[in-house]
């Protein structure tokens, strides 16, 4: 027999799904207007049918898991690296990355991981895990400041950085010569989920971060007038050096962004990588060297130091036996 259903429950249920489709859309993306590219996206589980990774290549220490891809262990001299084999094709896009970095000590770590938008794919190299002299943007999320002087940042600190292929990252000087923009991050050793988020958009490059598991973007950067051109690869890779951390990457998901039909139609295939504030590179100005007789005045010093306590030391010896020598000649 046929039973007609209240209508308060009608409501709830419609209630429920109402919020279920809204999810749903929210878990696409920023706004309703993105798709999610499966073709440039890493997400679990990670295994095709075969060996690999369906339209990802990984090298060097790069192990893949059930739950993570690991570019590099908490050991010393590592480089990883996973690149997507699609060139991006669309004119506005959103990267974001799902990450975990930990290690097993508190004060010193290293060295860091970084995410690419680039011309060149699967090359090692001395930035972090890739290439030097790219053309593109770099996202580099640095643990451990090799600057010898001061900074005006602490780190970790997330930069990003846009080549043409012209300039070398200045390890040294942690590219505080070269990047666009960046802010102080904390995300080592976190009990939840953190995020980095890469939005490119009518020419607007956007680097937020979710790092309170609130799942909120905070803008950490945002440069307008930069110029990208499509048919470039993103990837990401790690390195560790003397110091060491596990860089790991959970998700890389790609969401297509809404174009005009002029958008669509422009060939930017063969932009040069740029920014109203693209830089040109600063010359590399090393350290002031210790002059040739630093090290000899050191020395010197350290001896008058050593001699003038021997004579201290012998003179008080000399002046208490003197007047034990007195004190005797006062029983005669």
């Amino acid at each position: 027999m046929f039973h007609s259903v209240p209508l308060g429950w009608l409501v709830t249920i419609w209630g429920v799904l109402g919020w279920a489709w809204l999810g749903l859309v929210m878990s696409q993306g920023m706004n309703s207007r993105e798709f999610m590219k499966r073709e440039h996206s890493l997400v679990k589980p990670y295994q095709g049918s075969g060996f690999g990774i369906p339209n990802w290549d990984f090298q060097g220490s790069t192990m893949v898991t059930g739950t993570h891809v690991r570019l590099t262990a908490d050991t010393q001299s590592q480089q990883g690296a996973i690149w997507n084999r699609i060139p991006i094709l669309m004119p506005n896009w959103e990267l974001q990355v799902h990450f975990r970095v930990t290690g097993t000590t508190k004060d010193l770590f290293g060295d860091g991981f970084a995410i690419w938008y680039t011309r060149d794919r699967m090359e090692n190299g001395p930035v972090f895990g890739s290439k030097d002299m790219f053309s593109g943007f770099a996202i580099i999320a640095d643990t451990y400041s090799n600057h010898n002087g001061p900074h005006n940042h602490k780190h970790p600190y997330l930069s990003a950085m846009i080549n043409n292929g012209t300039m070398s990252y200045d390890h040294d000087r942690d590219g505080t010569h070269t990047m666009i923009g960046g802010c102080e991050v904390k995300f080592r050793n976190m009990q939840h989920d953190t995020f980095l988020a890469v939005r490119y958009e009518n020419e607007v490059l956007t680097v937020s971060h979710d790092l309170e598991n609130d799942r909120a973007w905070t803008q950490c950067l945002q440069v307008k007038d930069v110029k990208l051109p499509t048919g470039y690869y993103i990837g990401a890779s790690a390195t560790t050096g003397d110091l060491s951390d596990n860089h790991d990457i959970i998700s890389m998901k790609v969401y297509e962004i809404d174009a005009t039909e002029e958008q669509l139609k422009e060939d930017r295939s063969h932009i040069n990588p740029s920014s109203t504030f693209f830089q040109p590179p600063r010359d590399h100005v090393d350290d002031p060297k210790p002059s040739a007789m630093s090290g000899f005045k050191t020395f010197v010093l350290l001896l008058l130091g050593v001699l003038v306590c021997v004579g201290c030391l012998v003179g008080g010896i000399m002046i208490y036996q003197k007047q034990q020598d007195n004190s005797r000649k006062r029983f005669y």
